[in-house]
């Protein structure tokens, strides 16, 4: 049977594979092999098993960040009462503490089940306006407050009465929904008080507490009984601490607030004491951080956002829930922080495997060099290059496809997961390189093209190759400065994370971080070896000139060879590794000193003391007392409110308020690795119109140096304050307010420290195991910041890049040693019949290696810090350290001198051991060596 012309001329297009030859090159070269293999392997592993690495770690991250947020990663529901108007008054409605149940069923029902299930059980809380204490003691207020949850009220059942007992209403029993007519006396209202709180008001059970409204109205609150939380540290207390102990600074500068406790008999006579509107109800859902990960991160984020652009007006008055939550900016700053540590990663390994993709290259002209006397053989029997070029594609197809599972089946065995994306050009680079360059030889070896006799045509010939050459490293140029200028403008990045992002799912979001600005930095460490590398040529025709004039023949050999031999790809592949490996350890400097600069900010000492409102504790004798421990050197006190109105210009700002002692602080910041000491030497100049100096920072610009300010105080005049410098970034890196305490008192302002800050080795020692007082310490909040898993993550990611650049950068000097050990030691053994020494020949052949070597320990890390210099403002390391700027670049100059010596050190080892190899090699065979 005929087959048609069509498919017998396919059928005569086919390549004829000859697979006896696809076995024996294999078995020749199974050692070079079986090294290109460990090397996709390895590079498939690292960029399988990073990105899945990652994105498990999301969750633990995600986590840490909710369980740290304390009251911001709470969902808050408001409504306004019911009005309780009468004819002719106000009627008291003794089922109020139902209506909070109902409150809070409502709440539940009206939030998306999703959303729900990721929020724990509601806290109510129902609490009045803040009253003027009218003994004649210092200022102070007090504010009752009700709290319940689904298991009742708080003040049945998780409180012990030790004095009277729980607050009971005030109406007759007979008429329990009486009506208050206007102008009635005050209506009466029990409560029950800690024993701090009432030893503060030096009252008991049955006694009265003198209070008055801000329209100076008496009002009637009476102490039904004295009590002790079962548990002071569940964690529903911290929604109103002041009713386990007083608080300072939160109705004002120099006030302390005090609070009781209600019942839910006592509760309607609460409401009824006060305006339609002063009792406020609240519910407070608190985040399950159990419940919360990268799959359901981003929904929830969703949700919030949707709840709160259809949640009620504040100040509607029709029973309308309104939502207020920051939990959704909780996850925003999570996702934000994720997709940078997953941006900077990608860097890592775009730079781990441009490494990679060059020692294959490098390896695949090494096996192609070879090769090149059994493909030139096969070309002149006969063989065609499309059947060379399938036989070589076959083996390279199996070396890849066994060494890519080989590395992608170990990354699955460490990780939940594995990224085959990243796996891809490692892959790729395996597949074709080696048939690429074994076509390249045996077309060169067999092509019939003749040599132009004429002179200027063949100048003409290597023109145009040289034009070409040019034309190729100048695109990579080009590419090169390109991606440096898209990183330097747009970051590292996703332009994709948004608030209603779907889950927070690591490199899912890569692509809209642009490649080319995430291979920035492999791409310019490509560039400048490629510039170092066409400077290579001339410096040694240089060097050899010089090196004539020298009587000293070993150099003048070794710099001869140098020269005659310089290739470019193992050049390229030295300087590029050590460039990479210098950038991932840079990453890796950067980011742990960022962190430890964090942590001084963010504690402002070795050790900060914050007092428990529910302790009591005298935080002035606990600073002598830690002053005068050995090991301590300074010590430093002040009163911080959070949430402080701070009058400017233009409006009422609520910021951070920081009463402290200038000086001792000062003196503390000195010996500090933060430079902020001399600003707080402004806090005691003296200023004009009896103002009181303070240090400002904002981030609207609402607060400057230049502006006139106000504290308001309670039942006083208001302070004045005159902004005179910018504050430091210490502790919170929000709006602050800075000012001396000794100032302050000379304005008639009492202080009650809150806050200690302790500098020295002795310091945590100290105070550790102190009762009543919440103890941070640098090193602990450093150690945390540094063990959270994305921060972990990254910076062993970027020891392992650097140890695996390093890894390639030695076995691109080994290849190319082995590539030019044939025509290297022809010339030795030439030499050595002219009596040259075994000895001799190692130091001509050391000469001859040193030189690309030596620019790899030197220009190569130099070019490493410069690209760092040039990008790492776009990495956004920030969001990596935890803090509101860019660390400053740390340089390791001592992993950096090691990778110089390892390099180095290599060009002795490598002489070696190829003239250990070539010991035994006879007189007659070195006369026998051909070209």
């Amino acid at each position: 049977m005929r087959l048609p012309v069509v498919w017998r001329l396919a059928a005569g297009r086919l390549p004829v594979v000859h697979w006896p030859s696809v076995r024996g090159r294999a078995r020749a070269d199974v050692g070079l092999l079986l090294l290109v293999a460990v090397v996709v392997a390895v590079s498939a592993l690292l960029a399988g098993a990073t990105p899945a690495l990652l994105r498990s770690t999301t969750d633990a991250t995600i986590r840490d960040a909710v369980r740290s947020a304390g009251d911001d990663g709470a969902v808050v529901a408001h409504s306004s009462w019911d009005y309780d108007d009468a004819l002719g008054g106000r009627q008291r409605k003794p089922d109020l503490a139902a209506e909070m149940d109902v409150f809070r069923l409502r709440a539940e029902s009206s939030l998306d089940p999703d959303l729900r299930a990721a929020l724990r059980p509601p806290v109510m809380t129902a609490g009045g306006p803040s009253f003027n204490v009218t003994d004649g003691s210092l200022l102070r207020t007090f504010q009752y407050s009700y709290l319940s949850d689904n298991r009742g009220a708080f003040s049945a059942g998780r409180v012990t009465w030790i004095a009277g007992g729980p607050p009971r209403g005030s109406a007759p029993a007979d008429e329990p929904d009486l009506v208050v007519r206007s102008g009635s006396p005050p209506w009466p209202v029990q409560v029950g008080v800690t024993e701090a709180t009432a030893a503060a008001l030096r009252l008991k059970p049955g006694d009265r507490i003198p209070l008055k409204d801000k329209l100076l109205r008496v009002k009637i609150v009476t102490i039904s009984g004295i009590f002790r939380p079962v548990d002071p540290a569940d964690p529903a207390w911290r929604l109103t601490p002041w009713v386990l102990r007083p608080l300072p600074g939160l109705d004002g500068l120099g006030s302390t607030r005090l609070g009781g406790l209600l019942s839910p008999e006592s509760l309607p006579d609460a409401r009824l004491a006060v305006e339609q509107d002063e009792l406020d109800r609240l519910a407070h859902f608190d985040a399950d951080p159990a419940k919360l990960d990268s799959a359901t991160a981003g929904p929830i984020n969703a949700l919030l956002v949707t709840l709160q652009a259809t949640s009620g007006s504040f100040s509607a008055q029709d029973g309308s829930l309104q939502w207020l939550t920051q939990l959704d900016h909780v996850l925003r700053t999570v996702q934000m922080r994720v997709n940078a540590a997953t941006a900077q990663a990608s860097v890592l390994l775009a730079g781990v495997l441009t490494g990679a993709v060059l020692v294959l290259a490098l390896a695949a002209a090494l096996l192609a060099r070879r090769r090149a006397p059994a493909l030139t053989a096969a070309r002149h029997r006969g063989a065609g290059l499309p059947g060379l070029a399938t036989e070589l594609l076959i083996e390279s197809a199996a070396l890849a496809l066994v060494a890519t599972l080989v590395g992608l089946v170990a990354a699955r065995l460490v990780t939940p997961g594995i990224a085959l994306w990243w796996s891809l050009p490692v892959a790729a680079a395996a597949l074709l390189a080696g048939p690429a360059y074994g076509i390249a030889v045996a077309a060169r070896a067999t092509r019939d093209r003749r040599v132009p006799a004429n002179r200027a045509a063949r100048r003409r010939l290597r023109r145009t190759a040289s034009l070409r050459r040019a034309a190729i490293e100048g695109a990579v140029l080009i590419v090169a400065a390109g991606a440096v200028v898209a990183l330097r403008q747009r970051g590292i990045l996703p332009a994709s994370a948004g608030p209603t992002a779907g889950a927070l799912d690591p490199f899912a979001g890569q692509e809209s971080t642009s490649a080319l600005a995430a291979a920035a930095p492999a791409l310019g460490v490509i560039a400048g070896a490629l510039v170092l590398v066409r400077l290579l040529p001339p410096v040694l025709r240089f060097l050899l000139r010089r090196a004539l004039r020298s009587r000293r023949p070993l150099v003048v050999f070794g710099t001869a060879q140098a020269a005659g031999a310089a290739q470019a790809l193992p050049a390229l592949v030295m300087v590029a590794a050590a460039g990479l490996a210098t950038f991932a350890l840079t990453t890796g400097a950067t980011a742990g000193r960022g962190l430890t600069d964090a942590a001084w900010r963010t504690v402002g000492a070795d050790v900060r003391v914050d007092a428990v409102p529910s302790a009591g504790v005298d935080l002035t004798a606990l600073a002598r007392k830690v002053a005068a421990a050995p090991g301590v050197e300074h010590v430093a006190t002040a009163q911080i409110t959070e949430g402080a109105s701070v009058a400017a210009p233009t409006k009422l700002v609520t910021t951070r308020l920081v009463v402290l002692d200038a000086a001792a602080y000062r003196r503390l910041l000195d010996d500090a690795p933060v430079p902020d000491g001399p600003a707080f030497d402004r806090l005691g100049a003296a200023h004009s119109g009896g103002a009181v100096a303070a240090l400002v920072r904002s981030a609207d610009g609402t607060l400057r140096p230049g502006v006139a300010l106000q504290v308001p105080r309670k039942d006083g005049a208001a302070v004045a304050l005159t902004a005179v410098g910018t504050a430091p970034a210490i502790g919170d890196s929000g709006d602050a307010v800075y000012v001396d305490a000794t100032a302050l008192a000379a304005a008639g302002v009492p202080i009650e420290p809150n806050t200690l800050w302790a500098s020295g080795p002795g310091a945590a020692g100290v105070l550790a195991g102190a009762q009543g007082v919440r103890v941070t310490s640098r090193t602990d909040v450093a150690r945390e910041r540094r063990t959270t898993p994305v921060t972990a993550g990254l910076i062993a990611l970027t020891w392992v890049s650097a140890g695996t650049l390093v890894a390639l950068g030695l076995l691109g000097f080994a290849l190319g040693a082995a590539s030019g050990a044939p025509r290297r030691w022809a010339t030795m053994g030439r030499l050595r019949t002219l009596g040259l020494r075994l000895r001799d020949t190692r130091t001509v052949a050391a000469v001859e290696l040193l030189p690309p070597v030596l620019v790899a320990a030197l220009a190569g890390p130099l070019l490493g810090v410069a690209l760092a210099v040039l990008t790492f403002g776009s990495l956004a390391l920030r969001l990596l350290v935890g803090w509101d700027s860019d660390p400053v670049l740390a340089v390791p100059w001592w992993p950096l001198v090691l990778l110089a010596v390892v390099l180095v050190t290599a060009v002795p080892v490598a002489g070696w051991a190829e003239a250990a190899a070539r010991r035994r090699q006879g007189l007659g065979e070195l006369l026998r060596v051909g070209e």
